[in-house]
């Protein structure tokens, strides 16, 4: 801690932190043991997290996530669009091809930016708000493989016809966010994916993950 932190701050975003990485919430004896300070600071800690519906304990008094959460996490998606569309603007132009930010949402690919090229007569329609499973179509294929570990060989995820009858897709997973899961991809017409599309697509994922850090 540094003289222009605040340790009661600190300790809260600590709390939520230590909620947010379990699924069966913790007591207060728990938090006590891993933040190293005694039950009293917990309790006063979690007590001011609830008003701000940040933190909610079950009849157990186990402490969870609250749905305050939520709330302030729906302004993160414009802030990510906005940090992302240097990048997606250059790789569209550059290939041709619509570019897209894929993040996870709960057990879906939810694209929260997308650009299409200016100077093609044809590309994919596709619009941010569209959603599929992580399993199908390149951006939450890329997301999975990031997942298990298989982003280096070869970095990037090929598919074709999976989303769109007709249209190919390439995309690579952000790497190194803390926070965000996600991918950034080109979808297109074509019955398979140009050579040099994969690796542009890992250079505009590594531009994104940049701009997010």
């Amino acid at each position: 801690m540094t003289a222009e932190t605040s340790q009661t701050l600190d300790r809260g975003l600590r709390v939520l932190k230590l909620l947010a990485d379990t699924d069966h919430g913790l007591t207060v004896t728990e938090l006590s043991n891993k933040l190293g300070v005694n039950r009293t600071v917990v309790y006063r800690l979690l007590a001011t997290l609830e008003q701000h519906a940040l933190v909610r304990r079950d009849l157990g008094g186990r402490a969870r996530v609250g749905l305050g959460v939520l709330r302030l996490g729906r302004q993160v998606h414009p802030l990510v669009r906005e940090a992302a569309m240097p990048a997606l603007r250059s790789l569209a132009e550059d290939i041709g091809a619509t570019a897209h930010l894929t993040l996870v949402d709960g057990a879906e690919a939810l694209a929260v930016a997308v650009v299409e090229p200016t100077w093609t007569d044809y590309h994919v329609a596709y619009r941010a708000g569209f959603r599929h499973p992580l399993d199908r179509g390149a951006a939450g294929r890329a997301i999975l493989a990031a997942r298990q570990g298989r982003t280096n060989e070869p970095g990037y995820t090929l598919t074709h016809g999976e989303l769109e009858a007709g249209a190919s897709g390439a995309a690579a997973a952000l790497v190194g966010v803390t926070g965000i899961e996600g991918s950034v991809g080109v979808v297109m017409l074509a019955d398979s994916v140009p050579e040099r599309v994969g690796p542009r697509v890992m250079d505009a994922a590594r531009e994104v993950a940049d701009a997010l850090r």
